[in-house]
């Protein structure tokens, strides 16, 4: 069983990663979450669940521990698979997915790509006794990802001579009304705020 990988990323795309580890290349399905976290050519670090099918061998990478603990369990119920695990995963934090499950709030699950009704109420159903830890992770990767995209906007503003005191309170604004915001319209919609 593979339980992480470390090496570069040789290809990186929103939902896989080839990750070299020594020359080997292992090629990872991945949440956008992650994918977010990643930088091509760029060491990284993955913890991986690995899926034995008849037909296939299967690799999932992870940011954290928390994010493959929530994807172990979605695969658990019936009539969810690892690829509606992942898109679930890229569409919600794992927060949101917790908060969803406890409120009964099928809506919000649905939200995700592939995912009907009955598979909504069936996570619920399955899952509303286990998801209590994450409804608020130490280590939640949808800040992670808003940090980084915070960080790279504010640097590009930095080399514009625009101090980052005066775009980080914009930027905090803007990321809370848009959190799957990129660091090109970040940066456009602070420049258009100052």
């Amino acid at each position: 069983m593979i339980f992480s990988l470390q090496g570069l990323v040789q290809e990186l795309t929103p939902t896989y990663a080839v990750i070299n580890v020594q020359g080997v290349g292992y090629y990872i399905g991945i949440s956008l979450m992650t994918s977010q976290t990643l930088t091509l050519r760029q060491e990284a670090f993955l913890y991986t669940q690995q899926i034995i099918r008849e037909d296939a061998h299967l690799l999932f990478g992870f940011n954290t521990r928390s994010e493959k603990e929530m994807f172990n369990l979605l695969i658990s119920v019936n009539g969810v698979g690892a690829v509606s695990a992942l898109i679930l995963l890229s569409t919600l934090s794992l927060d949101e997915i917790a908060s969803a499950i406890l409120s009964s709030n099928s809506a919000l699950i649905q939200k995700a790509k592939g995912i009907g009704a009955k598979t909504a109420e069936r996570i619920i159903v399955d899952l509303k006794d286990k998801v209590q830890k994450f409804s608020n992770p130490e280590e939640n990767i949808s800040t992670l990802a808003n940090n980084k995209v915070k960080e790279e906007s504010l640097s590009a503003l930095e080399v514009l001579g625009i101090p980052k005191r005066m775009s980080e309170k914009i930027a905090d604004r803007i990321i809370k009304q848009n959190p799957a915001v990129s660091v090109e319209e970040l940066v456009k919609q602070i420049l258009k705020n100052i």
